[in-house]
């Protein structure tokens, strides 16, 4: 099956926060197909361009790009979490900005054998990576605490704990080994709205998530950006479901002395010096005429802010918490 192009969202509003100048240093933090890459060198013809994705064939798709900036634009494979190492390591930094469309692109979606959807039967991996744990792998050996747990934190789904229940016993008998299997088995336990989303749309958001590490790579990206952005420099963050924009938001409120002081886990101090200052001052939604465009833009939200010339802080543990999933609890016997 042939992938549609991949369409990227809030794009201009992205870019727009960034603020671009003249020689500005810039980190493209999900290259993807590269049009964020793309059109903030068109933008700024004299910026350049740190640009990062841990997909190979992202890196792949993106030497013809790479090869016609003329030494404007490098493309590196790696995390986004890991973009103040990358910035450092090809003597990028301090940067004057940094921009993260988060989440699964439709490239990835529309490719049956990347096993991320669960409209087209394929092989059940997702892994955005060429290695490391596969979903199949989570969905037949994870315990089923732990597996409800996911669904739950990373889905919010409400019937975790039945499709949790219902994958153990589904894969007692055979492993579940392709996203169709993986679909009709949750659309068994979940019940779908007319005209709705799928019913195991939510399952596999959680599985995709907790396959890539998705929210811990979020958070560590947002405390790399503080620590490599020059004093002025501004950070772009689009995301697309609540429990990324719950991170971002809660980053900037605390980071912008927008939130109280301090972490739960420690007592109560002085109010650190702020870190940014909003640039956005809510989220911005993508405009109804996009909405219409591009469907995958119904959920999308821009966060921006800019570095303030206060040190780097600390990483916040109550924002740390947000992105991992609890333990399953056992239950005490009576």
């Amino acid at each position: 099956m042939t992938s549609e192009p991949h369409i990227p969202v809030l794009m201009e509003e992205a870019l727009d926060a960034l603020a671009l100048k003249a020689g500005g240093r810039y980190l493209d933090g999900t290259f993807g197909a590269g049009g964020y890459s793309r059109a903030l060198l068109a933008r700024e013809p004299k910026a350049t361009l740190l640009a990062l994705d841990r997909d190979p064939s992202a890196i792949t798709g993106g030497a013809g790009l790479v090869a016609a900036m003329d030494g404007r634009l490098t493309l590196a494979e790696a995390r986004f979490g890991a973009l103040a190492e990358e910035a450092e390591r090809f003597k990028m930094a301090p940067l004057d900005g940094v921009v993260l469309d988060i989440g699964v692109s439709s490239m990835q979606l529309d490719q049956a054998q990347r096993g991320f959807s669960f409209r087209l039967d394929g092989p059940l991996d997702m892994r955005m990576e060429a290695g490391g744990q596969s979903a199949a792998e989570l969905v037949n050996e994870a315990d089923e605490g732990v597996l409800a747990n996911i669904i739950y934190h990373y889905g919010e789904e409400r019937r975790s704990r039945a499709v949790a229940r219902a994958i153990v016993e589904a894969r007692r008998k055979a492993p579940i080994t392709t996203t169709k299997q993986l679909a009709d088995l949750v659309a068994g336990i979940v019940r779908g709205e007319p005209g709705g989303a799928h019913p195991a749309t939510r399952t596999f958001q959680a599985l995709r998530i907790a396959v890539n590490d998705e929210l811990c790579e979020l958070v560590r990206a947002l405390h790399g950006a503080e620590a490599v952005l020059v004093p002025g420099g501004r950070l772009s963050v689009v995301t697309f479901h609540s429990l990324e924009d719950r991170i971002v938001k809660q980053f900037f409120a605390e980071r912008s002395g927008r939130a109280p002081g301090g972490s739960r886990h420690a007592p109560a101090t002085a109010a650190p010096q702020a870190t940014f200052r909003l640039v956005t001052k809510g989220p911005v939604a993508p405009t109804e005429a996009e909405t219409r465009a591009n469907p995958r833009a119904r959920s999308a939200k821009l966060r921006a802010a800019e570095r303030t010339e206060a040190p780097p802080r600390a990483p916040d543990p109550d924002l740390v918490g947000l992105a991992v999933v609890p333990a399953p609890q056992t239950r005490r016997r009576s």
